[in-house]
């Protein structure tokens, strides 16, 4: 799904105002050259008016939500946003990157059925059985080999394998310790090049995905829309990946938000479980299956053939928080960003995409002060001030 700097659902759903948009139209408006100049007197407050909270790419997660309170499956739901893709199975494993583990160590709790496995020698050890009573174990890379210690009274070496190595339980999760926090992940936990690698089953992975994407509880076609999205997301990502990189996925929006065993629900679980395997493909190959928290009513044109730009009505549907918003920022604020422009003096909008209000979206930014003008990318203007989107006007300056 997902670029940084997208929010999921999940995590913008108290953000701003909701608001809904009127449609006429499922065509995609040309793009435009709509200029918008603003004057900005000196100690201005700057009102800002916008759409929707992310890049619009794809799958709007509260549009899937108004198309699922409408009554559409969720196969009519991902057609709509992914148009063009084709409906297949994907499966295998997925290598995770624990990001919030920052040592070189892996440390675990202690279980009955741990084992560590020798990548090099291709042999598991049930070391749990060899010393029962402690009550953690920890692998600590050491240049080229991996020592495997144990914690009872204090921590002992137990032995030093070659290579890498990867704690199992038999099918029970893994409780990983990290800096003073326990959480719980299901597969297996690899100590490589001084990271983390979490190793488990695509549908397992997707369990502790899903619900950090979008409520658990939202309609059944919404949640299994983004369990599809999410799957096959993660296959793209999977089969992109460059062969020197020791992991696939990351665990934060950089790929997408995954919380491990303690993050699953019931209902989220469930709509994994219901949409086994199936991911859209096309040209042959798993989707750039991009989505984001709300397109505001209109979808953006991405970087694939079936990323189109078309209007959107589920997506202002359901009590949409980011389908409209406002902001403010100063002047003041603005030329601490950008103080190469001396007294901010005007600001403009030169290009849009044409689509939908104000023109749509904002291609560039320029700023103009007394010293000089600097010009920027909408996207770039969205993030470095704040806003949810780069759908968005100045509305009033004061």
């Amino acid at each position: 799904m997902r670029t940084l700097g997208n929010r999921s659902a999940r995590t913008a759903l108290t953000v701003v105002v909701g608001g809904g948009l009127l449609f006429s139209s499922l065509v995609a408006a040309p793009a435009q050259a709509k200029a918008d100049t603003f004057d900005v007197p000196s100690s201005a407050t700057i009102t800002i008016l916008g759409h929707g909270f992310g890049h619009g790419h794809g799958m709007s997660q509260y549009g899937a939500q108004g198309a699922g309170l409408q009554g559409l499956d969720h196969r009519q739901i991902l057609d709509f946003y992914y148009p063009g893709t084709t409906w297949s199975t994907g499966g295998g494993t997925i290598q995770v990157l624990i990001s919030a583990d920052t040592s070189k160590d892996v440390v675990v709790s202690a279980t009955k059925r741990l084992s560590v496995k020798s990548l090099a020698k291709k042999r598991s050890y049930p070391v749990a059985r060899l010393r029962p009573g402690a009550t953690a174990w920890k692998l600590r890379p050491q240049r080229a080999n991996t020592q495997i210690r144990y914690r009872t009274d204090r921590w002992r070496t137990l032995t030093t394998f070659k290579g890498d190595a990867e704690f199992r339980a038999k099918g029970s999760p893994l409780t990983l310790r990290v800096a003073g926090t326990r959480v719980a992940y299901r597969g297996v936990l690899r100590a490589t090049r001084g990271d983390t690698v979490n190793i488990l089953p695509l549908d397992s992975y997707l369990k502790g995905v899903v619900p950090q994407e979008v409520p658990a509880r939202w309609t059944t076609a919404a949640v299994q829309a983004q369990a599809v999205a999410a799957r096959t997301y993660a296959a793209y990502e999977r089969a992109n990946v460059s062969s020197s990189r020791h992991f696939q996925v990351y665990d934060t929006t950089r790929s997408q938000v995954y919380g491990g065993v303690d993050a699953e629900q019931p209902e989220s679980n469930a709509a994994v479980e219901a949409t086994r395997k199936q991911i859209l493909t096309y040209d042959g190959g798993p989707a750039f299956t991009q989505f984001s928290s709300s397109n505001g009513g209109w979808m953006s044109a991405g970087s694939q053939p079936y990323l189109v730009a078309k209007q959107d009505p589920y997506d202002g549907a359901g009590g949409n928080p980011n389908s409209s918003w406002s902001a403010t920022v100063t002047d003041a604020e603005l030329e601490k960003r950008w103080p190469q422009i001396g007294d901010l003096t005007q600001l403009d909008i030169p290009v849009r995409d044409g689509n939908g209000d104000f023109g749509g979206r904002a291609d560039s930014v320029v700023l103009t002060g007394s010293t000089g003008s600097v010009t920027v990318s909408g996207e770039d203007f969205r993030f470095l001030v704040g806003l949810k989107s780069d759908w968005f006007t100045f509305s009033s300056i004061l």
